[in-house]
């Protein structure tokens, strides 16, 4: 039996529905990733599910005893209350049962009357009928899987340790089924991987709303999309979801463009008049006004985000360079003695904790934070778009046109003049919304917002600090096309795996106590290396010598021999990665094919899944080819001494 099912739901605000006639069921056990277009109704859909609205039509049944834990995109958590307080929220009755009894516990040391004796009874029959004596060990279990302090205030907490603590309230029922919006917002790249894993092996059903397509797919069994007020089911992964789409979305603007060639030849048809009076087919006239109407209720797919961005003077071949920088706040070391240089053209990726100092590492390579020590130098001609994570720029109480032209009826575009009407329409803002206050904006519209603002000058340093939160699929693919074609300098901040795989070509990661490296490549490049040195290090022993205080001797391993099977795929790996390189470079040449974009856009689309998923399979392979090669090596050196 399903635990909720949606029977055509219809919800509307204004004329366009945002739910028209929905159907759809979460089964016990599975994880129903729920996606669309920002403004679509996904937030409505989950107000619905969770019970904090009725529909406009339809019907939403829910299994008998449901239990249900919902985590919203922005918790609230309340003020100056404890962690472990705000926990005890997700038990719901049973919590005040537990303080009853304890007042009736103190209340029977001072008189044993019937009254309290009565009371007492009762208080303890209802904790054994709920199952209240465990939940004191439910809680301090869930804080602990959860890496919580009970004792510390809520009002001290960071953004991705707020989202922690909503989720641990949420999860201390144990309930059928967890609703989570945006749940990897504020959270930092390790934090969204050990919430991949909790996920993974909830034993309950998840519907969740996210962005983080690495995330998606791994925790995903199924997808619904929300598209022009109707849900489409996709079983499978995220992945699999995306070839289907493509497929779909080929097959509709085929029959879109088969459906207005008709109605045109009607309507050429209709405005003969005489003959179509004299012939009295009545029928196609009918079929005609069936056609108008349909035409009408066609709800054309969202429109797309037209970002652009003009780089303009190129800046000086070297953009920064640190020598032996170091940085310290209040003892604590941020950056310690690390030298880098960001030369014209680089799109570097600054990763690591929240805390570890990304921000102002960045500032350190902008000029803006002065070091404690070392040298920062900086480039010439530089002119630089800063989009900051907290959206600072923007003022709540402007509109939409003085954010971005202010003063000004026109913004200069790549020495194109745009009224800033129709510039505000290239980031889906209707001419309406132009006049509207920033503070009536959503996360989503205020990130494309600040995108308008920065990409309207031009800029040869475009430095991003977070800008994936709240932004839409469509929108990220777009922002990705953008910075990978931009011939300038990028610097980002960001903690979306895929994100940071499709543009940087270099990453700068931190490793604890101020200390930060260098690695060419993406997230996934630098994640193989970090592997790769793990699984060296794990070779290394102390020798009986070293164990005892003697000298070392460098060097030393002692590690197992290959196995057979690992000697075979020692001696495929070769071969095997020249031919995936081989067939990705002929993929490169099809690609690079103007006509193959007009002619066959769905081969287009499984081209590109095809090289992706060989750059994945690359990248698996050179990390096996340096372990097995670590090993034998260990192993060698062992035998030699």
């Amino acid at each position: 039996m399903p635990l909720v099912s949606f029977q055509n739901v219809s919800l509307a605000y204004g004329d366009v529905p945002l739910l028209d006639h929905v159907s759809f069921t979460i089964e016990p056990g599975e994880r129903l990733a729920l996606i669309g277009r920002n403004g679509t109704g996904k937030s409505s859909l989950i107000r619905l599910l969770v019970g904090q609205g009725v529909p406009d039509d339809g019907l939403i049944a829910r299994q008998p005893g449901l239990t249900l834990g919902h985590v919203p995109q922005e918790p609230d958590l309340g003020q100056g209350r404890t962690v472990f307080e705000v926990v005890c929220d997700g038990l719901g009755d049973v919590v005040q049962l537990l303080a009853q009894y304890a007042a009736c516990t103190v209340a029977l040391e001072k008189s044993s009357d019937a009254k309290t004796l009565e009371r007492f009874d009762q208080i303890t029959a209802q904790l054994d009928a709920q199952g209240g004596w465990q939940m004191q060990s439910r809680i301090a279990a869930t804080l602990a899987r959860l890496a919580l302090d009970g004792a510390r205030s809520v009002d001290e907490l960071s953004g991705g340790q707020r989202k922690r603590v909503a989720l641990a309230r949420a999860l201390v029922a144990d309930p059928d089924l967890l609703v989570l919006d945006e749940p990897t917002n504020h959270l930092d790249i390790e934090s969204i991987i050990w919430l991949e894993e909790l996920l993974r092996d909830y034993a309950g059903s998840i519907l969740f709303v996210t962005h983080d397509r690495t995330f998606l797919d791994r925790v995903s069994t199924r997808v619904l999309e929300l598209d022009r007020g109707l849900a489409t089911d996709f079983p499978g992964s995220f992945t699999a979801y995306q070839q289907r789409k493509a497929d779909q979305l080929a097959v509709e603007a085929v029959a879109a463009e088969k459906f207005d060639r008709l109605l045109a030849q009607e309507e050429v048809w209709i405005r003969k008049g005489i003959e179509a009076r004299r012939t009295r087919n009545e029928g196609r006239v009918r079929r005609l006004e069936q056609l108008r109407r349909d035409r009408a209720a066609r709800r054309e797919r969202v429109g797309r985000v037209n970002l652009g961005l003009e780089m303009g003077s190129r800046s000086g071949e070297l953009v920064a360079e640190l020598t032996e920088v170091s940085k310290s706040y209040g003892g604590r070391a941020v950056v310690e003695g690390f030298s880098c240089r960001v030369l014209r053209g680089d799109k570097l990726g600054l990763v690591g904790p929240n805390g570890s100092g990304k921000t102002t590492l960045l500032r350190l390579l902008l000029g803006e934070v002065e070091p404690d020590s070392g040298v920062v130098r900086q480039g010439t001609r530089l002119n630089v778009a800063y989009y900051d994570q907290f959206r600072q720029q923007l003022d709540d109480g402007a509109t939409l046109a003085e954010v971005i032209s202010p003063g000004s009826e026109f913004v200069d575009v790549g020495g194109v003049r745009k009224h800033v009407i129709s510039y505000l329409g290239d980031f889906l803002f209707s001419p309406q919304r132009a006049r509207a206050k920033v503070s009536a904006l959503s996360g989503g519209e205020r990130n494309r917002l600040l995108l308008a603002r920065i990409f309207a000058q031009p800029a040869n340093l475009v430095v991003l600090d977070e800008p994936t939160n709240d932004l839409d699929l469509d929108t990220l693919d777009i922002l990705e096309d953008l910075l990978q074609d931009y011939p300038g300098t990028v610097l980002l901040v960001s903690h979306d795996r895929t994100f940071l795989d499709n543009v940087v070509t270099q990453v700068i990661a931190s490793e604890g106590e101020g200390r930060w490296v260098e690695n060419p490549g993406g997230y996934g490049d630098w994640l193989a290396i970090v592997r790769a040195r793990a699984s060296t290090q794990q070779g290394l022993v102390a020798t009986p010598g070293e164990a005892a205080g003697g000298k070392s001797v460098r060097g030393r391993r002692r590690a197992a021999k290959l196995s057979f099977s690992e000697e075979r795929d020692l001696a495929a790996l070769p071969g095997r990665l020249d031919a995936l390189e081989h067939e990705q470079k002929t993929l490169g040449g099809r690609l690079s094919d103007p006509g193959l974009y007009r002619d066959d856009p769905v081969e287009v689309k499984r081209l590109k899944a095809r090289f992706d998923a060989i750059e994945a399979e690359m990248l698996t392979g050179l990390a096996r080819w340096e372990e097995l090669e670590a090993k034998r090596s260990g192993a060698e050196v062992d035998e030699g001494t």
